[in-house]
């Protein structure tokens, strides 16, 4: 019997160890990698930025008033009742 020194047992697939569920792993644990990486990327280039400011409802209406979407006496009327 003829023996296949330089492939050995890879040639019918013995020496894959765990097989397809070892090839699967493989894969999840790159993409997990990759994940992380691409979680540590953002996280350091969100530090820098400025941390924004939350639109309060009386800017809301500020800007409501001024495109012109309600009129000056409902402007005033809520604006009463925010404050």
């Amino acid at each position: 019997m003829m023996h296949n020194w330089m492939w050995g047992d890879w040639m019918y697939g013995y020496g894959m160890g765990w097989g397809w569920l070892g090839f699967i792993l493989m894969i999840a644990f790159w993409v997990l990698v990759i994940l992380g990486i691409v979680y540590l990327v953002k996280a350091l280039a969100g530090r820098g930025s400025a941390p924004t400011k939350e639109e309060t409802p009386l800017d809301i209406l500020k800007k409501r008033y001024a495109r012109g979407e309600i009129d000056r006496e409902e402007f005033v009327k809520r604006k009463n009742d925010l404050e």
